[in-house]
């Protein structure tokens, strides 16, 4: 992994533009098509909450300027230097998902308590902290290579800090980024070669972590009955997922067409957000849907052309583990969407409305654009 004798000759194979490039494309079409169905979607909710259709419109084009502004600094910023910043970033992270519990300090919405309040934005710390949790394992990872096969040395060190933050964040609570935080820890110790036998010993401790934080929970436990079974609670714990369901299935082929949605008639909760895919359903079709898997799949596939092609391991290493966040995220998104795994909040990434989500999918974007510099930078070296 990122050691080609020539990089060109295997590039010419499969890419019809150069990997920066071609996830520029990738990643500005996700934006703009996101950028269309959050309006298509929040236009009736923000008239009625603020008397202006075009109120979230106007948030997530001032989020786009944000995240375009950190993703094109980032992309000339040379990824190797991304490395000393892992440490301090980490400890900054630990303090800010620590100060988010204070009362009067963390802003606390819909009785969750993830937000800083800084002037009028509201920043969730935890989005943040999925790719400084990528940067970090992919630095410290790789530094020690030579000992990778001890477990002492990389695996229970970062098996402990993972445990630090995943009790933070269950205080929030956000179980969705503690799944997250786990699955991409297991990723990228597997990539970098830890010991399996490892992932077996942690195994038995998952799955009793698993059950006590899901059977345990009572909100918890109605949305694992609700996801097996939504119409035992179809006003409350199954109501969402049983309108995203009906918005999805009303949409057909073609779809109900641009804007002509019902479901966001203030029947689907969170249909700007977390279930966005469920408007594009009804208004594109499955067609729409189709589309929208599409892009994610060729961003995940110039990811892995990324790491692949990648001038050392921890650039490899590094455009792994974020190509993996985005595609996860996205993954996780649709799967709640359709009733394939338990709902969670979780906002498909470039197109979901969303602040901190959607700059922190722009930071990870940026940093993978870095390292596909290089790759082309390394390839034009062989001509």
């Amino acid at each position: 992994m990122g050691a080609l004798e020539n990089p060109k000759d295997r590039l010419r194979y499969w890419k019809p533009l150069p990997l920066h490039v071609q996830l520029w494309v990738e990643v500005s079409l996700l934006i703009a098509f996101g950028l269309i169905m959050v309006y298509s979607a929040s236009s009736i909710p923000a008239l009625k909450k603020f008397s202006d259709s075009s109120y979230y419109l106007k948030r997530e084009l001032f989020c786009i300027a944000i995240g375009f502004s950190l993703m094109f600094t980032l992309s000339r910023v040379p990824y190797r230097s991304f490395k000393k910043y892992s440490g301090p970033l980490m400890l900054t992270m630990l303090a800010m998902l620590t100060v988010v519990l204070i009362p009067g300090v963390g802003v606390k919405i819909n009785h969750a308590r993830r937000w800083l309040r800084v002037g009028p934005l509201h920043i969730q710390p935890a989005e943040y902290a999925k790719v400084v949790w990528v940067l970090f394992l992919s630095s410290a990872l790789v530094r020690k290579q030579e000992r990778i096969k001890q477990p002492r040395v990389s695996f229970w060190p970062y098996l402990i800090l993972c445990g630090v933050f995943c009790v933070l964040l269950l205080k929030e609570p956000d179980f969705g980024t503690v799944f997250m935080f786990v699955l991409l820890m297991v990723i990228m110790m597997a990539v970098t070669g830890v010991p399996f036998r490892c992932f077996f010993l942690m195994a038995p401790f998952g799955a009793f972590a698993f059950y006590r934080m899901v059977f345990r929970v009572p909100y918890r436990l109605k949305r694992w009955e609700a996801f097996l079974n939504p119409w035992v609670d179809p006003l409350y714990s199954g109501y969402q997922l049983i309108q995203g369901w009906i918005a999805v299935g009303s949409g057909g082929l073609w779809g109900k067409g641009l804007g002509a949605g019902q479901e966001k008639l203030l029947y689907l909760p969170e249909s700007y957000t977390d279930f966005i895919l469920a408007v594009i359903g009804e208004e594109l079709g499955f067609l729409g849907i189709l589309l929208t898997c599409v892009l994610f799949l060729f961003l995940f596939l110039t990811g892995l052309g990324i790491s692949r092609d990648a001038p050392d391991y921890f650039g490899s290493t590094l455009a792994m583990g974020l190509t993996m966040l985005i595609s996860l995220e996205a993954l996780l998104n649709m799967g709640v969407v359709l009733g394939l795994v338990p709902t969670k909040g979780t906002a498909l990434p470039f197109i979901s409305y969303g602040g901190s989500a959607f700059v922190a999918s722009c930071i990870a974007a940026g940093m993978l654009l870095s390292i596909a510099g290089s790759c082309e930078k390394r390839a034009d070296n062989f001509d």
